[in-house]
Formats: structure tokens, sequence, C-alpha cells
């Protein structure tokens, strides 16, 4: 009878908390709570759907990646008519770069809704962005393009996104290093080496030289992040001279 296809199908009392908090956070009605529960699943679990598939947010996490990249393209493109595409490449970057959308993540407490096996304190960091981006992905498969745009404006570039400040915004720090010492003819070595100490997770440790002097060093658990953090710390050094650039 079609009377039974009007019944509103009931919720469990914690997926009835659920569509809440995931309500609260999207701003507007979700219509199809799997999407989200996939989003906020860790690979530790090892669910698997009917088909023997692997049910995690890593593939919600490439989609959301994705879309929040387009999305932010397309603001960028028409915020900004004149702009190049190498200045609109290096904008879109700063926006969606790992340490702001593990910022956007944490600001959300997208954290409190992870379902894993493991520690969460165990994880890492940029588990904050992933599940930024995974969520995102969940929007677009439950509401579509439209409410995609409607989240992104509301979460990122309402709030974040001040083009002014963004000019002068570093993102790498190596970068910049690299560019000044190929202009001014420095010599710039990272000098990385592994150190894992007395721990148990591998660390990497840098030397950062300049014309066969140690500026500055880094140690952290890969080798790009220990070069990042050298280069921060030698960039304060040499401001002055890099700000001439």
């Amino acid at each position: 009878m079609k009377f039974f296809k009007n019944i509103k199908k009931s919720r469990s009392k914690s997926d009835e908390i659920f569509y809440k908090q995931i309500k609260n956070v999207i701003g507007f009605v979700p219509k199809e709570l799997s999407f989200y529960k996939n989003a906020f699943t860790h690979a530790s679990l090892q669910i698997k759907d009917k088909e023997g598939r692997s049910v995690n947010y890593e593939r919600l996490e490439y989609l959301g990646d994705a879309m929040l990249g387009s999305i932010i393209a397309a603001y960028l493109y028409n915020q900004v008519p004149d702009a190049n595409e190498g200045y609109l490449t290096q904008m879109r970057s700063k926006i969606v770069s790992r340490e702001h959308l593990n910022e956007l993540g944490k600001d959300l407490d997208l954290l409190s809704f992870l379902s894993t096996s493991t520690s969460k304190s165990k994880i890492g960091n940029n588990i904050h962005g992933n599940l930024f981006e995974a969520l995102i992905g969940a929007v677009y498969l439950d509401r579509g393009y439209g409410y995609c745009v409607k989240f992104i404006y509301k979460k990122v570039i309402g709030p974040y996104v001040d083009i002014e400040k963004l000019e002068g915004k570093i993102t790498s720090y190596k970068g910049v290093l690299i560019e000044w010492s190929q202009k001014n003819k420095r010599n710039l070595v990272f000098d990385v080496y592994e150190d894992t100490g007395n721990q148990k997770v591998k660390h990497f440790s840098v030397k950062l030289l300049v014309d066969g002097k140690v500026i500055s060093k880094g140690r952290a658990t890969s080798k790009k992040r220990a070069e990042e953090m050298a280069a921060k710390r030698a960039y304060y050094v040499f401001q002055s001279d890099i700000a001439k650039l």
C-alpha cells in the first residue's frame, strides 16, 4: 500500500543522536546517514560491505579533496579575474593546505565522531583534515553539488578566506629559501638522516646548511616535515634579506 511509503523510517537512538550532530555541523538536513557514518569510519575497524569492499573514510576523503579543490578554484577564478594561472594555483594551495584543513577539522571537532579500534591519540594530526575532506565527500553524495558548494562557502570561504592576507601567507618555507638561495647564489643544503633514538616511531633529523654553515635543525616523523621545520627556523634568520625579493 502507498500509505506505508509515507511512513518515516525510524532511527535507532544512536542514529538519532548522530543525525542531530551531523545536521548541526553541516547546517542542513542530511538525507542518507550511511554516507556520514562512512566518513567517520576508520580503516582499523576492517568493515566490509555486502560485496566485500572496505568501508572507511578514505574513498570519501579522495572525493572531498577533489570537490574542495574544484570549488575553491572556481571561487578564485571568479573573485580575481585578472590573476594568472600561477597566482590562482598558489592561492588555492594556501586555502586547501593540510595545515589549514587540520585547523578546520579541529574547529568542527570532527575527531569526536570517528569510530576506530585504535587510540585516536596515535592516529596522527592529519586525521582532522582527512575527516573534513571525507565529510565534504559525504555531503556531495548525499545532497549534490549545490549543497557541497553551500557547505564549503559557509565553513571555509566565508570565515577563513581573506585574499589579501593569504597573499602574504607562506605555505612552504623550504620553497621560499630555495628561491632566495638561487637568486642570491647561496649554497643551500638539507642534510637529512634517520634519527630514531630511543623512540619506537622512526624519526628524521635535518641540518640546514647555507654556504657550508649549519643555520638550523629540525626533527620530525617524516623527511618532508623535518626539512620544513628546519627551513622555517632558517627563514627567520634570513628574514630581512628574503623580504627584499
